[in-house]
Order: C-alpha cells, then structure tokens, then sequence
C-alpha cells in the first residue's frame, strides 16, 4: 500500500496535427500535480516537447516515458538529461526503455538482442558521465568505450559541464519480469504500462522484492471522465488494441506477453491475429471490458474515487493520468485524491 499517492500527467507523443498541450501542463502544476512524462515511438522524440514544457513551468517534475535507448548513445542521452536538468533547475526523471525488435532494428538499425545487458551497461555509463569522477570507459560489449578500431584515435573524456545533480532519478520501463526486476536493481523507478494494480503483486512480487526504499512506480493510466461508462471503455480499449496488434511483431510482442501475464492471453492474441489482419475496429470491439477497465479510470467521478482506491491499495506510487486535458477535470481527479 503507498501511504501517500502522487499524480501525474503522461501527454504522450507530440503529434503534429495535435494542440500544444502546454495549457494542460501549466494547468496540472496549478493542481498540485507532482509530474509531467512525454513519451516517443518512431515520430517525435521525448525530450523536444518536455523542454519546451520545461521552458513554461517552474515546479513540476519532467520525465521521459520513455526514451528509447537505441535512439541515442549512452553519452548522448546524459547530455540530453543533464543539459534539461540544468536549465530546469533539477527537475527531470530520466525514464528509459529498450522498446522492441521491430523498431531497434527497423527504425533505429541497432541490434536488439540482450536488451538487459545493454540497458545495464547503457545506465552505467550515463552514470558515469552525470558523475564526473573520472574520464568515461566502458569494456562494453555493447558500448565499448573508447571505440575499438575505427581511427584509432579515440580518447577518455569528461564532460565539461558539471550536472546540477550527479545522481538524475532513472526510472526503467519494463514489462517482463526479468526486467523489472532490473529495474530494481539499478534503476530508482519502474514504469509499467497496461498494468492492474490488484495484480502488480501476484505478477511482479518476487521482481520486486529487493526493490529499495524510495523506490518509485509510476504507472500510466489512461482515464475519462464521463457519465457514459460504456462509451469510456470503447476508448480506453483504442490503445490496448494498438499496442498489442501494431507495436511488435507476431513472433515477439511484449505489450501482448504482458496483457497474457494479467489473464487474457486467448483475448490478447485474438485481438492481435484482428489487428494484423487489418481489421483494426473488431480488435478494439475484442479487448475484453474487464481488461480495459481494471488498467484504467473510467466514468463518473465518484466511480474514479472508488478506482482510485485499487491503486492506492497497490504498490503504485505515483498514477501518470493520461487522456484529461482540461483543468477543471484535472482538479476533480487531484481533489478526490488528496480526500
């Protein structure tokens, strides 16, 4: 049980055609909303839209959910979170992920395999970077640092802007449990995704049983409030749908293992065999309405208070509220829990 649970807001990918939601972001740090995450697939990328929120705020945190690993180097992605801390006055959470096979090596052409040694590895050397204690190596395998071969003329470095904080808070998304447990081993945070809180222990308990003290879960959840339950569900199934038939390949899809992993391993791979087959509009009818809602807050607000409750109950720390852009709406769901 958390003693006390934070909100957040997940904005997710910036979309061209979409509204800036710089007025949902200033309006969630009116409400006392402790956090900000953008996210990035193959389109947008996560950091671009959070400075720019960074730029607009003063006191809400600014997270990644997530940066892909595979889209930059170790180095490169130190600089990035270091830089935006800096300019932000020490308010950003580094959240990285390794994504999957079809976008590593189809969108990024970086090789997927051994997603944990390299995220191990990739963490280890962001660290030493924000550390400053001495030039960065690596033995790799994964990032070898200096490069072997090449010009041969590779060199240690340092960098030369010391962070405003040596110890920036990662936090890792994961979905197996291999990789949660890894996320706390090394990581101060886990993001889930698709997640049912009544279920978080009887699936990842033994991942997290070494977890240390402090350490965050922050769970996005796609939440609508309306009067109309039956229209909510159709919606909160949309990306459900997405995740499991269109990010990962038939062969290897963790957002489908992970929906298997809470239950519905049948209805999961119906909805995939729908998708992939293009047709799109009976693999969303095909997420079962009990999936749909325990991994989200949906209908009224006093059934939201009630739901609330689940993941107040639940080892989740802070619920990344995703899908509410007006202010008022914000403040509701802030008050019921505060109550």
């Amino acid at each position: 049980m958390t003693a006390e649970l934070k909100l957040g807001i997940n904005v997710g990918y910036w979309q061209r055609d979409a509204d800036d939601q710089t007025d949902t972001v200033l309006a969630a740090e009116r409400c006392g909303y402790d956090s900000v995450f953008t996210a990035e697939a193959y389109g947008s990328d996560a950091f671009t839209p959070l400075t720019w929120y960074a730029a607009r705020t003063s006191r809400i945190k600014l997270g990644t959910a997530v940066a892909q690993i595979s889209a930059r180097t170790p180095a490169a992605t130190a600089m990035h979170a270091l830089t935006l801390d800096a300019l932000s006055g020490g308010r950003v959470i580094l959240g990285l992920g390794a994504s999957g096979p079809q976008v590593v090596e189809g969108w990024y052409g970086q090789p997927f395999p051994k997603p944990l040694a390299r995220t191990r590895e990739y963490l280890g050397i962001v660290r030493q970077v924000w550390r400053r204690d001495a030039p960065v190596t690596s033995a790799g395998p994964h990032y070898p640092l200096p490069l072997p071969g090449g010009a041969g003329l590779g060199k240690p470095l340092k960098s030369i802007v010391h962070p405003v904080r040596a110890d920036i808070p990662v936090y890792l998304g994961a979905e197996g449990p291999k990789n949660v447990a890894l996320a706390a081993e090394i990581a101060q945070g886990w993001l889930p995704l698709f997640v049912d809180p009544a279920q978080i222990e009887p699936v990842f308990g033994t991942s997290l049983a070494d977890r240390p003290d402090g350490f965050e879960i922050a769970a996005t959840v796609v939440t609508i409030v309306t009067d109309d339950l039956p229209a909510a569900l159709e919606f909160a199934k949309i990306p459900v749908a997405f995740y499991i038939g269109g990010m990962g390949a038939r062969q290897r899809n963790f957002h489908l293992d992970m929906i298997g992993r809470l239950g519905y391993a049948e209805e999961a791979a119906r909805v995939q065999d729908l998708f992939l087959a293009g047709r799109r509009d009976e693999a969303i009818r095909a997420v079962p309405d009990e999936l749909a809602d325990a991994i989200s807050l949906l209908g009224p607000i006093g059934r939201i208070k009630e739901r609330l409750q689940l993941w107040r109950d639940s080892p989740v720390t802070t619920v990344l509220i995703a899908g509410v852009r007006d202010e008022p709406t914000l403040r509701a769901i802030k008050n019921i829990a505060d109550s």
